[in-house]
């Protein structure tokens, strides 16, 4: 593709076994795409065993493609098609998702209104119409984590006080700035992206986009909301672990995955919020972490899932 010679956007798609989606989301991509759009289009692969891949090669011979070995993980998966990416834009897309219309060209329209603006999402939409809320988030401040968890968020989800993880006390119908926007859908300007060393591969699955927001606020980075346009997310189709998976899961995926999400929530936290506070209180969140994940894990185990 010549668009790609010079591109504008360098798109990056991680993809594990969800062959299907990969190819939907693909089509997405090139359907919304104008004659004016220079994308460049990335897909890497954790060692799939479904024939992503080579699907990929079949269908769109055009698509850059970096073939991981192994199952590295979302972040070094993500952080592999580094050396390839060209363009001073880049777009973190899950294989899992539909873009809507013009979605991708308006958000970077966005980004690029404002100089201090390092990342924004558009709006992430699940396939029944909710909001994912990963997509306008607040940091999971010990506070507003057991908010969520314990239900509060969802009993006053108008009061800041209560709902400060899912930040739903914001108007989610206009643009605005937030603390932390999801994976899904993270168009980052590269020069942001160098400043943090992107992607923290101390995280193997689940946490790593709420790391790479806090980093970038950080450096004095804006993190936007964008939610005149959309895409579709069907969550979960790779770990299993949300009732909007579009792929049917082992088992024993999700409950790796489930560890991993526990193991994420540690790291962030001992990070972040460990040294800031009492002895007795930083080993009482830990304690409550470990028996969330016994508890997650209990569900999958009685063929529940998070929602």
């Amino acid at each position: 593709m010549a668009s790609s010679e010079n591109p504008e956007l360098s798109i990056v798609i991680l993809n594990y076994n969800v062959k299907e989606l990969l190819l939907n989301c693909l089509e997405s991509i090139f359907q919304s795409k104008g004659k004016l759009d220079r994308w460049q289009v990335i897909v890497a692969d954790n060692a799939s065993s479904d024939g992503s891949v080579e699907a990929v090669k079949e269908k769109y011979p055009e698509v850059k493609l970096v073939e991981n070995k192994t199952n590295i993980g979302f972040a070094a998966g993500n952080n592999s098609t580094l050396p390839f990416v060209k363009a001073p834009v880049v777009l973190f897309l899950n294989p899992d998702t539909v873009v809507v219309g013009h979605a991708i060209q308006k958000s970077l329209e966005v980004l690029l209104s404002d100089p201090d603006i390092g990342a924004i999402s558009c709006r992430v939409e699940l396939p029944d119409g909710r909001m994912d809320y990963s997509c306008h988030r607040g940091f999971p401040t010990p506070w507003n984590s057991f908010a969520y968890f314990s239900g509060l968020t969802k009993r006053f989800p108008r009061s800041p006080l209560f709902s400060g993880y899912t930040a739903s006390f914001l108007d989610i119908t206009k643009p605005h700035e937030v603390d932390c926007i999801s994976g899904t859908f993270l168009m980052v300007r590269k020069i942001a992206g160098e400043q943090i060393g992107f992607w923290d591969k101390d995280y193997f699955f689940n946490g790593e986009d709420i790391e790479f927001c806090y980093s970038l606020k950080e450096k004095g980075w804006k993190i936007y909301f964008y939610p005149d346009v959309k895409i579709i997310h069907y969550k979960g189709s790779s770990s299993g672990l949300w009732r909007t998976s579009a792929t049917k899961v082992e088992k024993t995926t999700k409950l790796t995955a489930a560890t991993h999400a526990s193991s994420a929530m540690r790291i962030f936290y001992k990070k972040h919020y460990y040294k800031k506070y009492p002895f007795l209180f930083r080993d009482f969140v830990l304690w409550g972490v470990k028996l969330l994940e016994h508890y997650r894990k209990f569900k999958i185990m009685t063929g529940l899932r998070y929602e």
